[in-house]
């Protein structure tokens, strides 16, 4: 078995034949749908029909980020990541956005990598605030720091909130990490304390029991998200439901079947749940030796069968498989093992996976993102720091400044002049 590469160029148009081929319930469930023969029609191929030379296509099979207003009832929700450990260009670590027609947001892990997609939808980090995180893998929470920092200087105006699961001892909680987090980061912290509005850099942290079943652990807005234990090498993961107008969400984090998931999972619009990669693929392609391989693949996380075998018995209105690394060289091999034992709609996820919600059909996408994206504005106005900026110089650093400020003259003339900046307050 060799790995077959694919071009940047073929990217549009084999995702979107993937898309038929896996997902062969898209098609019947989605507007696009020709009803008299199953396929898209020609003239519906570049998403419905143009009637004019100047006009645009009306119901286009791709996504493009901050472009279609969300229904009051319906829900989004976008793959930010969808990998593994070792995240790559290609597919970052794990990462969902939940988008609700109410307007709230969430974000279910931010793994490895996550961060450049999320920056890619060009959404106002002001509503990128809320993150429950699954357990405490860095490839399910090692992009909190980019999302903080990043949010932090580029717009955000209050504190990131975080809800995460306890540990089986009081360090092992997710409590603990976010001290250590500022622990580990204390000059990246201190040093942006001194110049920026220290409000927006501040994490804000709910903890609540692993070992609760169903229980609420948010609820604001209309939005219940629940947790249940996880089985995941150890004590700590959990998995998430959340609950808002009639729909019902589940993420299931890392976790081999367990009876918690097969019994709140149920009765779910879109389940999310990994698939991880085959003993095989793991010995291959990830450098694992076959009995870790083995063990990995099986006893710590869901093989393709097992996750056919959970969709089977829950029967999701649509079910996700995630955590492996989807190319040319496994996907067929993932997707045929879960055929094994389900047949129900099915996404075999990337990033920038895109499905849409509503009471009469689940309609999958990618979306088509910028590499190139600015943070947007938000409602509020980017935070000014109220109190003079704190000198965190010692006198040895202070003696090796150049002053060149002349050549820097007539930019800050301008851009004081625009802002009604005082230069004389300004050192």
């Amino acid at each position: 078995m060799k790995l077959r590469m694919i071009t940047g160029s073929m990217v549009c148009a084999v995702v979107f034949a993937l898309t038929l081929a896996f997902n062969p319930a898209w098609l019947h469930n989605s507007k696009f749908q020709n009803t008299d023969v199953g396929i898209l029609t020609k003239a519906d191929a570049a998403g419905g029909k143009v009637k004019s030379p100047t006009g645009t296509a009306p119901d286009r099979y791709v996504y493009y980020p901050g472009t279609e207003k969300l229904g009051p009832d319906e829900m989004r929700v976008t793959a930010a990541g969808t990998g593994m450990p070792a995240a790559r260009h290609g597919q970052a670590a794990t990462c969902f956005l939940v988008e609700l027609g109410n307007g709230d947001k969430f974000l279910f892990d931010i793994g490895t990598g996550s961060m450049a997609n999320l920056a890619s939808y060009m959404i106002p980090y002001d509503y990128l605030d809320k993150i429950f995180i699954s357990h405490l893998h860095t490839d399910h929470f090692g992009d909190l720091p980019g999302l903080w920092a990043g949010g932090w200087t580029a717009g955000r105006t209050g504190p990131l909130r975080v809800w995460g699961p306890s540990g089986k001892t009081p360090e092992l909680g997710t409590k603990a990490a976010i001290v250590g987090f500022f622990k580990h980061y204390a000059w990246d912290w201190e040093s942006r304390n001194a110049v920026l509005n220290p409000i927006p850099g501040r994490i804000e942290v709910t903890e609540f029991d692993y070992r609760g079943k169903n229980e609420i652990v948010y609820q604001e807005n209309g939005v219940t998200v629940r947790s249940q234990p996880a089985i995941h090498i150890a004590d700590g993961p959990v998995s998430f439901t959340l609950e808002w107008n009639g729909f019902k969400f589940v993420f299931g984090g890392d976790n081999v079947p367990n009876k918690w998931f097969r019994d709140y999972a149920k009765d779910a619009d879109l389940v999310i749940h990994e698939c991880f990669p085959t003993p095989e693929i793991l010995v291959q392609y990830y450098g694992q030796a076959p009995t870790v391989a083995l063990r990995v693949g099986t006893k710590i996380h869901t093989s393709p069968p097992a996750f056919g075998k959970i969709m089977s018995t829950i029967k999701p209105r649509h079910a996700v498989a995630y955590h492996f690394f989807n190319e040319e060289g496994t996907r067929y091999l993932m997707y045929d093992a879960v055929r094994q034992t389900y047949d129900g709609p099915l996404s075999m996820a990337t990033d920038n996976m895109v499905w849409n919600i509503r009471r009469d059909e689940i309609i999958e996408r990618m979306a088509v993102i910028t590499d190139d994206a600015w943070s947007v504005p938000s409602v509020e106005p980017p935070p000014a720091r109220t109190t003079p900026p704190v000198n965190m110089y010692s006198k040895e650093i202070m003696d090796g400044f150049w002053d060149i400020t002349d050549s820097e003259a007539q930019l800050l003339k301008e851009h004081a002049e625009k802002y009604g900046i005082d230069l004389k307050n300004f050192k």
